[in-house]
């Protein structure tokens, strides 16, 4: 398998998916409408609707309950990055190697593209009702919302903030409660989502969890090291911002080696868990060890 033009043939069917659940830019709020797609059209890996999908298909699925849920997530990720980058956050003004939103749109404006994808995404994944029977359906809308909201990212996003504003160093008990919640969770909800809707067990159901913790985990902790070893080119944004920010990471803590030996201490241990799931995981196994060893 090659794997970059099987992930390239995935990507463009995502976008397919994306483009045609989101609203078109007409009416007064056409301004708000284009932010969103400014900020969803700003491209990226697609990441997330990629695992959400490819666990749909390891377990069995077929049809199209998935693909409202593939691009409801991606709203969610990507309302994230556009709230993530504002002054009062990171103060990014590049993402993905173009202006961010805030700085194309204004800083009020992003706000409302941010909520906006956000609102809109229920709103898409309502739309999985037709097509996935009613007990799967509930059960993968509520992870969409426990994984996406303040006992998910947005929990984790609240401890980051608090920390960073008030200068508290961060144990790494917290830091690891950061990581889960704020760049984990959302990677859980792909591969829980997905496989929920395959109709697969409970317990492969909260094996993907699993491996979706270690994967987000360690998907984090090479983000930070990328930081501090990347480039703006290879980054699409300005590196050294956790230290500008003054901002603490899992590196600050455990240093480069250390934290380079975790990440692949982490991305054993999912595919481990992977080992034990019946069906085809090449695709999904190649994508997580990717992920972790990515340089952007």
């Amino acid at each position: 398998m090659n794997l970059e033009q099987e992930k390239e043939k995935r990507v463009q069917e995502i976008e397919r998916v994306i483009a045609g659940y989101m609203p078109e830019c007409t009416g007064y709020q056409k301004t708000l409408i284009d932010a969103m797609q400014y900020s969803i059209q700003a491209g990226g890996k697609r990441l997330r609707p990629m695992l959400m999908q490819e666990a749909f298909r390891i377990f069995g699925g077929s049809g199209q309950a998935v693909e409202p849920f593939m691009a409801a997530l991606e709203m969610i990720h990507t309302y994230s990055l556009v709230h993530d980058d504002l002054p009062a956050m990171d103060n990014d003004e590049y993402r993905r190697g173009r202006l961010t939103t805030h700085m194309v749109y204004g800083e009020a404006m992003a706000v409302l593209a941010g909520d906006g994808l956000l609102t809109y995404a229920f709103e898409t994944a309502v739309k999985a009702y037709q097509y996935a029977s009613s007990d799967r359906f509930a059960r993968a809308l509520s992870i969409l919302a426990e994984k996406a909201g303040i006992f998910g990212m947005a929990g984790g996003q609240g401890l980051d903030v608090e920390a960073e504003k008030k200068s508290i160093p961060l144990t790494e008990e917290q830091l690891l409660f950061i990581h889960e919640k704020k760049t984990a969770a959302l990677i859980q909800a792909a591969l829980m989502i997905g496989a929920v809707l395959a109709g697969a067990s409970d317990e492969d159901v909260s094996r993907m969890e699993r491996i979706g913790y270690y994967t987000g985990v360690a998907f984090q902790i090479q983000d930070d090291i990328l930081d501090v070893t990347g480039t703006s080119e290879e980054l699409g944004k300005p590196v050294g911002s956790d230290e500008k920010n003054h901002k603490e990471t899992y590196v600050t803590l455990h240093g480069l080696e250390e934290s380079i030996r975790d990440v692949e201490a982490m991305s054993m241990e999912a595919v481990g868990i992977l080992n034990g799931i019946c069906g085809d995981t090449e695709f999904l196994r190649a994508c997580i060890m990717q992920m972790i060893s990515r340089r952007k």
